[in-house]
């Protein structure tokens, strides 16, 4: 089945390369040595590719963690949804998986997880205001957008989201 998928799709494995057995010792010798030095690049080069995707992941969650510090202090110093905003999913990479709301009418302030929220990848984070209503004043009969606080790295409080 799988064989079969490969083939559709022109996933097809290569055959191992075919090194014709020289006739002489001394050049047995060296293709020997040869393919064993190739084989140990092979690990190597291996090796350093998978540390160099490590340390590159962890910069671009650093790069990710200083937006959303960047824009909590923006926030907190303009006092309003700042435009640009780190997308949902930089703020979830970059450890930042709670948004702190207020509601505009009763002033009642919430936690959202936003690994729970259903989002495209490039949901900006300020977009989110206009999404959010608040469960309290929707019982009455009200439907206020609610106010961005700050991106923050666990709940700040264990009460119903919005």
């Amino acid at each position: 089945m799988l064989a079969q998928l490969r083939d559709v799709v022109g996933l097809r494995r290569m055959p191992p390369k075919h090194h014709p057995t020289p006739l002489s010792g001394g050049d047995r010798k060296a293709l020997a040595k040869e393919l064993r030095k190739s084989r140990a690049m092979t690990t190597i080069l291996a090796s350093q590719a998978s540390e160099a995707r490590a340390q590159g992941e962890a910069l671009i969650r650093m790069a990710d963690k200083l937006l959303c510090e960047s824009w909590n202090e923006k926030i907190w110093a303009d006092g309003g949804p700042i435009d640009p905003s780190p997308t949902v999913d930089q703020a979830i990479n970059s450890g930042y998986s709670w948004l702190e709301i207020e509601c505009s009418r009763c002033r009642t302030k919430r936690d959202v997880e936003l690994v729970a929220l259903c989002h495209p990848p490039t949901t900006l984070v300020h977009d989110l205001a206009s999404r959010l209503r608040c469960s309290k004043c929707a019982k009455a009969g009200r439907r206020p957008p609610a106010t961005l606080l700050q991106l923050a790295p666990r709940a700040r409080q264990a009460a119903p989201e919005m």
